[in-house]
């Protein structure tokens, strides 16, 4: 595995050095991108992050657009996020933040050409790439990284969940401390450093619920909600976007019955891959994460200044 993790380092640091060198090609859309993006795979807030940054802006009345993958559909190409649409469709998190910010969500495999398909049907606005910091081929204005405190001592992949090694930081614009994360941990020399803190809003969880989900960090969850006082009477654990069946369903209402169980409690996300199977699981509590950014205002607003010397001013 150690060996496995070596090369995937070395072809990783191969492709930095290929963009930070400008002999692969990076092509630029009209209007500016704000990337956020971070170095491990999954849990460390990406999609509450953009929900995050998009309330502000929209506070703000400027106008955007968020571009993503679309991980785990079953479609191909660029497609414009139906709110009322399926996670096989759209993907469960472009899905999500279509439903809660209310702005063109674009996917595709090519985020350049997600960018051009926004751009023709809403002009060049601002742009949030989501999941972007790896999605070196599309140039960007300004890159927001999120860290966790487990990636300081984590390892490359496979042997660990790290995407890329610490020292891609040093291209980032922003590094945001998250889940507890310290600054001391990363190489954060000149750059902008910004803390959030993430938590749960549990709303009419029923008693002694089973708590089940499929996310990248999913004891995160349940610690969560134990510190708000909920304590499960079982779990269950499923993959990261995961896309729920009939047999799902069966079994967590047949472990609701062996555990004498008053209902369910889930995440968000796990909502929008439930789809026509949400109501069978009643009653269930569909929990928000709520991310907060210390001194939001003056991030903003340092965020929007580096755009705008970094490419004209956002319209």
């Amino acid at each position: 595995m150690n060996s496995l993790a070596t090369i995937y380092g070395s072809v990783v640091r191969a492709r930095n050095a290929l963009y930070n060198h400008g002999i692969a090609r990076v092509r630029r859309l009209e209007g500016p991108v704000a990337s956020i993006g971070n170095i491990s795979a999954g849990g460390s807030g990406k999609t509450p992050f953009v929900m995050l940054l998009g309330e502000l802006l929209k506070a703000r009345g400027l106008k955007f657009d968020v571009l993503s993958r679309g991980y785990g559909r079953d479609t191909r190409g660029v497609l414009l996020v139906d709110p009322a649409g399926l996670p096989q469709q759209f993907g469960d998190e472009p899905l999500l933040i279509s439903r809660k910010l209310q702005v063109p969500v674009i996917v595709g495999e090519d985020r350049y050409e997600a960018g051009t398909f926004a751009e023709s049907k809403f002009g060049p606005q601002l742009h949030l790439l989501d999941d972007g910091f790896q999605h070196r081929g599309l140039a960007r204005d300004f890159d927001i990284v999120l860290v966790t405190p487990q990636d300081a001592t984590d390892r490359m992949l496979p042997a660990g969940r790290l995407r890329e090694p610490l020292l891609s930081l040093r291209r980032a614009d922003a590094i945001v401390l998250s889940g507890g994360a310290t600054g001391e941990a990363f190489p954060i020399q000149g750059k902008l450093v910004w803390r959030v803190r993430r938590g749960i809003i549990p709303k009419s969880v029923p008693p002694r619920p089973i708590v089940f989900c499929g996310i990248a960090r999913p004891q995160n969850f349940v610690l969560q909600l134990r510190t708000a006082n909920i304590d499960p009477a079982a779990e269950a654990f499923y993959r990261d976007h995961h896309a729920y069946s009939e047999k799902d369903i069966r079994e967590l209402l047949a472990l609701k019955q062996r555990s004498d169980a008053g209902g369910f409690v889930t995440t968000e996300k796990d909502a929008v891959n439930l789809g026509p199977y949400l109501s069978a699981l009643e009653p269930l509590a569909v929990v928000p994460v709520k991310m907060e950014l210390t001194d939001a205002a003056n991030a903003l607003d340092t965020m929007l200044r580096k755009i705008d010397e970094r490419q004209g001013r956002i319209s």
